[in-house]
């Protein structure tokens, strides 16, 4: 086969990927626990919480939740990053935190969306995630 190994080894890809061991369901209840209540606390609304376990492979878990304005985003997305590190979550992974319509925070097996009002309509992710879409396309 021609090429050097260099080549051959880049066009393989990484060899023996390893992924995250997933959270036992404990753990799981608690991330979710905690993710919840801090929102809750930080006035959140509309708190949406979507079972993905075996219909994605990103998460098990993905949270929803809308704030009224870039400031309450922010500190919500702040605490959450902060909660999450003080439960032992060593980087949980943050996007958008810098005044968007939307902040995406990567707790592993749980995903958090922060959206204004106006946002969440528009990408309709309760819609798209909900259990009722796939039993409809199913049929």
């Amino acid at each position: 086969m021609p090429g050097s190994p260099r080549k051959k080894a880049s066009i393989a890809g990484p060899k023996g990927k390893k992924t995250a061991p997933k959270l036992p369901v404990e753990q799981l209840d608690r991330l979710q626990a905690l993710i919840t209540t801090t929102l809750d606390d930080d006035k959140a609304e509309d708190i949406a919480v979507i079972d993905l376990e075996g219909r994605a492979s990103f998460a098990d878990r993905m949270i929803i939740a809308t704030g009224l304005a870039d400031r309450q985003i922010a500190a919500m997305a702040t605490h959450l990053h902060e909660k999450l590190h003080e439960a032992g979550f060593r980087k949980p992974l943050m996007e958008g935190a810098n005044g968007t319509d939307w902040v995406l925070i990567d707790a592993g097996d749980i995903i958090i969306h922060l959206f204004k009002p106006e946002a969440r309509a528009l990408y309709g992710l309760e819609k798209m995630w909900s259990a009722e879409l796939d039993e409809t396309g199913e049929a």
